[in-house]
């Protein structure tokens, strides 16, 4: 989710790139920086933290020239500080790149090997020495960066410069967006419309693995066999307040339909499908540190704890290892029993969350391992533990979560996972499975997503109720809390989760004709205590909107509304379940007219008490 931009023409480029990188601010980012063609050298200026602070390092030391790269980076490999803030150089080559090279450790190795001297933690680093390294064998500025992108695994949208041939910009992609702007006699490169709507609406979108290779007159863009294609220019119409949030009306509803590329993104590189293995760059709790763990803690709060109860779930059922889940307001309150056998799994989007910090302290002062699980590279909770498993969800801008409580769920899989190869309770064919179920996600995620107009026609007839009832069972239980959670937040309708078992424990007196309950049902052996349970709440005239797992056509005569999934494991139905909740609050939201993005009287991280 880094912010990419370039130019190419006869004005100053320097001015132009912080305008553009300002423009893409509502990103998120943690550093900047960018590069300048100037009098034939390239020349550098990086900076931590925001723009500003590049400003006035720029102010300092001016840089003049015609043709540049800039970007402000979201840190996924190495903590952000300025040795690891882009653009990265190596020799004559510099690079501005997002996404996330797999392969970047063995290509790192075979480059010292070969006396490549790295200055940075990040996996950008290595795509500026194996360019290089093409132009050292005698191969052209073009030919050097499409020869290094066929050495890559993974995703990439790029931007690269070259000293050896000063006139030139090139920019390629491969599953992360990157655009051209079309100006007179000049060129925009841009990750998002945004940064460059102030110049030009004609843009053209590159699609996976093309390559432009752009001077000041003219642009050339090559698909992977090196042939020339043509593309159409696309005319941009959206306001600049659209354009952030990439044409959805609100950036929740942007960053519910960033789920499958979220949700990619955080497994991506991490699964040896064939051996049915997990891989962890950033873990550092070796089998050995992890076979005396005789039970599990996990600390969370808000979305998180939800997240955190899915775990226990996973875990308990997988590894056959005790879990206990623990909100960190409680926690820290309370004495626990946490010994060096007792392994600490924090999870914070933000990695900030003041609760959950300070049981991370607790558990480590008994001596506890700790596990942080976290979107935020370098947050106090990463430095503070042992090991740390990065959600790839990118910033999310939302204050309501979506992305970050899905990739939560996908980094405990993997960790489930992992910890049934170290104790022995998942067998490589049970895992190899369990992996390709979990590659299957994300084409499942967007088939829910084509739902959008029914689940939007359902919140429409829902909007004026003014309580909801939620019900689940097993490990999606925490999804009914999930699902009324976000309700609450976003429309400031009173709603409750429940699991259906309990519900003649109390909340069967609440049912009536003005009571709606969402049900989500499974196909599994609790299936026929939920009809029950749906035959109760039909009884007492109660609205029914029912999720399902499978297509249940009986079911359909007897509720109001349903909505079916694509089938899955079930340590997977969790996120599947997750996707139509949050539309409906969404839209009931939006009809109601409360401010989805930024609700009332909430904030994004809670960083005090």
């Amino acid at each position: 989710m880094c912010g990419i931009l370039g130019y190419i023409g006869g004005r100053e480029a320097t001015p132009l790139l912080l305008d553009g990188l300002k423009r893409l601010e509502y990103r998120g980012y943690d550093s900047s920086g960018i590069a300048v063609i100037s009098e034939g050298k390239l020349i550098v200026r990086r900076s931590m933290g925001k723009l500003s602070q590049l400003e006035t390092l720029i102010e300092k030391e001016p840089v003049d020239g015609k043709i540049g790269i800039g970007h402000t980076r979201w840190a996924t490999h190495g903590r952000p500080s300025e040795m690891n803030a882009h653009p990265h150089k190596a020799g004559k080559i510099v690079v501005v790149h997002n996404g996330i090279i797999e392969n970047y450790l063995s290509l790192k190795e075979m480059l010292m090997g070969e006396g490549h001297t790295f200055k940075s933690e990040t996996d950008t680093e290595v795509l500026s020495h194996l360019i290089q390294r093409y132009i050292f064998k005698g191969k052209n500025f073009e030919e050097a960066v499409r020869s290094a992108l066929e050495d890559l695994q993974g995703s990439y949208a790029i931007g690269v410069l070259s000293e050896s041939d000063p006139g030139k910009l090139i920019a390629a992609r491969n599953e992360s967006p990157l655009i051209i702007g079309m100006g007179v006699d000049e060129f925009f490169i841009a990750s998002d419309v945004p940064a460059i709507l102030n110049h030009t609406r004609d843009v053209i979108f590159l699609d996976d693995e093309e390559m432009a290779i752009i001077s000041r007159g003219d642009i050339k863009i090559t698909d992977p066999k090196r042939k020339e294609v043509k593309k159409n220019i696309v005319k941009i119409n959206w306001s600049p307040t659209q354009a952030e949030k990439g044409g959805y009306r609100h950036f929740m509803l942007k960053e519910i339909f960033e789920q499958p590329q979220a949700i990619i993104d955080t497994f991506r590189g991490r699964i040896l499908k064939e051996k049915g293995e997990i891989y962890w760059e950033e873990i550092n709790l070796s089998p050995r540190k992890l076979e005396p763990i005789k039970k599990i803690a996990i600390i969370a709060c808000g979305t998180s704890w939800h997240a955190a109860l899915i775990g226990k779930f996973m875990i308990e059922e997988f590894c056959r290892i005790p879990v206990e889940v623990d909100l960190g307001s409680e926690y820290r309150y309370r004495d626990p029993i946490v010994n060096h056998q007792t392994l600490l799994i924090l999870i914070s989007q933000s990695g900030e969350t003041a609760d959950t910090l300070a049981s991370l302290r607790e558990g480590k002062k008994k001596g506890a391992s700790t596990i942080a699980i976290s979107n935020v590279v370098g947050s106090s909770m990463v430095r503070g533990s042992d090991g740390v498993i990065y959600t790839h969800a990118g910033p999310e801008i939302g204050v309501a979560s979506t992305k970050a409580f899905t990739t939560q769920l996908v980094a405990l899989y993997l960790l489930t996972l992992h910890l049934g190869k170290v104790f022995n309770t998942i067998s490589a064919e049970k895992r190899r499975m369990m992996i390709q179920e979990l590659i299957r996600l994300p084409h499942q995620v967007e088939e829910i997503l084509r739902e959008e107009s029914k689940i939007e026609e359902i919140a429409r007839n829902y909007m004026k109720c003014n309580d909801f009832l939620y019900l689940g069972r097993g490990i999606n239980y925490p999804i009914a809390l999930e699902g009324a959670l976000k309700l609450k937040e976003i429309s400031y309708i009173h709603a409750e989760g429940y699991p259906a078992g309990e519900m003649k424990h109390g909340p069967i007196a609440l049912v009536d004709e003005e009571m709606p309950v969402v049900v989500l049902i499974t196909r599994d052996k609790t299936y026929r205590k939920v009809l029950g349970n749906v035959e109760e709440i039909k009884a007492r005239k109660g609205k029914i909107l029912a999720i399902l797992d499978h297509r249940d056509e009986g079911m359909m005569e007897k509720v109001d509304a349903s909505v079916f999934l694509p089938g899955t494991n079930a340590a997977l139905t969790p996120i599947l379940f997750t996707i139509p909740l949050q539309l409906l609050a969404y839209y009931i939201g939006v009809f109601k007219g409360t401010d989805v993005d930024q609700p009332r009287n909430l904030a994004k991280s809670v960083t005090v008490e």
